[in-house]
């Protein structure tokens, strides 16, 4: 799964399907393109992964949220205003030296919308859904994560009950850092447990 980024950047059958779905809806009048834009917009960049970063960053600097998202996540990152469809059910997973959590939709593509956004498409794609089971180790490190053989993975299969959200290790050297600044740190990758929190002294 080498270049697993490039490999499924193409539009498969079903991303095919739709688009010609789409077409036809507008020529018909059905559809706004324009609304219809807005709506991907807004899952992909305003509902999330910022929601998702910023349950994070809360979590990193509130012991008492941070408990409780452990506790009950769905509730915890309902109170910050982020619930809806696909956020039923959440169950936050907490990276540590020792382990590192990995999330799958291995039927596929199960996702946490409200505090993620859209789905990347290799989350859906068939090698990354069984790759990661059998080789996450492996996986992780055509992201560019290469852990420590001492840390163990932990890979989660994310179903219609149950999502996940990853909650990553916070980097060193951000004690002096507002909740925002923290919010910044916390990528996509990292909420699933392909990446980690980027570090402000190497990604300034």
């Amino acid at each position: 799964m080498s270049g697993m980024h490039d490999d499924h950047s193409e539009l498969g059958e079903m991303d095919l399907r739709v688009r010609a779905l789409e077409s036809v809806l507008t020529e018909k009048g059905y559809i706004d393109p324009a609304a219809l834009d807005e709506i991907v917009d807004t899952y992909q960049t305003k509902i999330g992964p910022r929601n998702g970063a910023r349950v994070v960053a809360r979590a990193w600097v509130d012991p008492a949220y941070r408990a409780w998202l452990f506790r009950d996540a769905t509730a915890a990152v309902a109170s910050l205003g982020y619930s809806g469809r696909q956020g039923e059910h959440l169950v936050a997973l907490e990276n540590t030296e020792a382990v590192h959590h990995l999330v799958v939709c291995t039927l596929c593509s199960c996702y946490p919308w409200p505090v993620l956004g859209l789905p990347p498409v290799w989350y859906k794609s068939a090698p990354y859904r069984s790759r990661a089971v059998r080789d996450p180790r492996g996986v992780l490190a055509d992201f560019g994560v290469v852990l420590p053989s001492s840390t163990q993975i932990r890979v989660w299969d994310s179903t219609a009950e149950v999502r996940y959200l990853v909650v990553p290790r916070r980097p060193s050297h951000t004690e002096a850092l507002d909740e925002e600044a923290l919010a910044g740190l916390v990528t996509r990758d990292s909420m699933i447990g392909t990446g980690l929190a980027r570090s402000p002294a190497r990604d300034p």
